[in-house]
């Protein structure tokens, strides 16, 4: 814990990427509607989630997930186009009838492209895709590759704020493994400004076309931000599951930096 500290106030601390000269700082974080900004060409930004929790409750499952710095790191390739890793090295689950397992999570490598002019004024569309690799500890990821696409949009709302879209379709594993399948996911959210904080709320479902069978899945999301200068910020965000199937709250905490 003392060097995940350590760690934070060297990532808030480091030097300024300049701002006046980039555009609008612009993270994934927080929520699940993806933003369609595109990183300024040449520079990097961070983005950790610093912790987030899963609880389940009920219908038989008293389980809890805890996912620990999980990490992004975005970098700008050109003016339109951004390439983007990601990995969790801590997850941990308790489970009353499984127990206790702990291992490292899931890579992801994503590509992301701005459709419309990532520096003019009005509605963005980006296109990203995205490929995960099985490098979870067994139980803890996939299971095997994935992979997906997903089209963010973002509209302003004049004084009620910004609209984000986030239509998604993904090739998921089979739950019996072995196969693969398709899955589709939405996030819709508004966003709105108050100084240096952002707050927003949105909803976000999936449709999972298991061989086993259809499954669904929906929640309810609250997210805010704060600005720490131009260049990074701080968030949170609290997600209630909607029907059975979502897990019944996942709460969790961030900060992103630009470089």
């Amino acid at each position: 814990m003392r060097i995940l500290l350590l760690a934070f106030t060297a990532f808030l601390a480091a030097g300024s990427a300049r701002a006046g000269e980039l555009r609008d700082f612009c993270a994934e974080r927080p929520g699940k509607a993806t933003p369609p900004c595109i990183l300024d060409a040449g520079h990097l930004q961070l983005e950790m989630g610093l912790a987030d929790a899963v609880f389940e409750r009920g219908h038989g499952v008293h389980a809890e997930t805890w996912s620990i710095a999980a990490a992004e790191a975005r970098f700008g390739l050109s003016r339109r186009v951004e390439v983007e890793a990601a990995w969790t090295p801590l997850i941990a689950s308790h489970d009353r009838g499984a127990g206790h397992a702990s291992g490292v999570g899931d890579a992801t490598l994503g590509l992301r492209t701005a459709l419309t002019d990532p520096d003019a004024a009005g509605p963005a569309i980006s296109l990203q895709g995205f490929v995960t690799a099985p490098t979870a500890t067994r139980g803890m990821g996939a299971g095997g590759w994935t992979g997906g696409a997903r089209l963010p949009v973002s509209i302003p709302l004049g004084p009620l704020g910004d609209l984000g879209l986030s239509p998604e379709l993904d090739v998921v594993r089979d739950a019996a493994g072995g196969g693969t399948h398709l899955a589709w996911v939405g996030a819709a959210g508004v966003t709105h400004g108050f100084g240096p904080a952002t707050l927003g709320a949105e909803v976000w479902g999936e449709v999972d076309d298991d061989p086993s069978g259809r499954a669904y899945q929906a929640s309810a999301d609250l997210t805010a931000a704060f600005a720490v200068g131009a260049d990074a910020q701080l968030d949170a965000g609290v997600n209630l599951g909607l029907n059975r199937t979502t897990p019944d709250v996942e709460i969790y905490a961030g900060v992103a930096r630009r470089f």
